[in-house]
């Protein structure tokens, strides 16, 4: 069934790249073991390992972000700890209290352009320390950040650095969710490589959901046997796919060739000529980001027009009068719609 709308709502709207598909064809048949212990897997996860450069890293494929988020966080938590979170981020606002229905509080901190600030997760350990009354409060047990954030904003590697240093100095972990993770790395504004984030994080996920993949998530942990029992841990979570292979095949397809930079070039470079479009056309923009994520003040008046023809992501209500909307393009946004949208703005 086709639908006519231009649709920008989001950047995991279509199937897979099709390479992608031609891998799951081509292997179909093909008999392996399951839960990821297949040869396919493995040969994902010595790709992973080198683009990272953490040889003796542990990788587990995973099935979407929300899943992965809840799975980790209580691996890595003790019982009475909770995770620092900025509070625009997405374990705080877009999963539903999947953290606190695992039994962990989010910390929520303030947020600078979506991202956390490495003196105030320092305040936030120490405020706790510091309190005669810690021993009945949530104890900071980990951190959390992605890249890039929920408001397409990056961290830089100064920022990324700061941030570990003081997770370190605390003896607290420290763990990135890289949903649009692809988009990241291929943004010209990007100094942040997957070498730093292994070398700077305790655990972090590779997305691919929303970089051309049908489904899955790859996590990373860069130390060897860091969360002993993970593979159980994950079982535990309902999080185990049986036919583990399914995620095997399509990142070692991801990690072949360059195939996951190409999608996240063609994310940022269709978003570029939006942005380029929109500034031209003298509307205003809620908050400055470089990624494929780009929100947008509208009055009620053309938010109601455009959803004729457009489909956007509802972000926030501004004001009495004014929201924000997102255009989020991906690896699979085509020039014709983007000069679609451009026509109809």
């Amino acid at each position: 069934m086709e639908n006519n709308k231009l649709s920008f709502s989001s950047d995991y709207m279509e199937g897979a790249h099709p390479q992608i598909l031609e891998s799951l064809v081509e292997t179909n048949m093909v008999q392996t073991a399951g839960y990821g212990l297949d040869e396919f897997s493995e040969s994902a996860k010595a790709k992973i390992r080198e683009a990272c450069s953490t040889p003796d890293a542990d990788i587990f494929f995973l099935v979407g972000g929300t899943q992965t988020n809840a799975t980790m966080i209580d691996a890595m938590l003790r019982s009475y700890q909770g995770v620092i979170a900025a509070e625009t981020g997405h374990i705080s606002v877009h999963e539903a209290g999947a953290i606190e229905f695992g039994g962990h509080k989010v910390l929520q901190m303030p947020h600078y352009d979506g991202k956390l600030r490495a003196a105030d997760i320092q305040s936030c350990v120490e405020c706790y320390w510091q309190d005669a009354n810690h021993d009945h409060m949530v104890m900071p047990g980990m951190v959390y950040i992605s890249q890039p954030t929920e408001f397409g904003t990056l961290y830089s590697k100064d920022e990324l650095r700061s941030i570990s240093e003081v997770c370190r100095a605390n003896n607290i972990p420290l763990y990135l969710d890289g949903a649009r993770m692809a988009y990241a790395l291929a943004c010209p504004e990007n100094d942040v490589t997957l070498k730093d984030i292994g070398a700077l994080c305790d655990a972090f996920y590779i997305g691919g959901t929303k970089c051309g993949a049908l489904f899955g998530e790859a996590v990373v942990i860069p130390r060897h046997n860091y969360i002993p029992h993970l593979f159980t841990i994950i079982k535990q979570h309902g999080a185990l796919l049986a036919k583990g292979r399914l995620c095997g095949i399509q990142f070692e397809t991801l990690f072949t060739d360059g195939l996951y930079e190409k999608l996240g070039r063609r994310g940022i470079k269709t978003a570029e000529i939006i942005r380029e479009s929109l500034a031209n056309k003298g509307y205003e923009f809620a908050i400055e980001t470089p990624t494929n994520q780009i929100f947008i003040v509208l009055d009620d008046r053309k938010a109601e027009e455009l959803s004729r023809f457009v489909e956007l992501g509802f972000w926030e209500r501004l004001d009495e009068h004014h929201v924000v909307m997102r255009i989020a393009t991906s690896w699979a946004t085509q020039d014709k719609d983007v000069n679609k949208l451009i026509e109809l703005l």
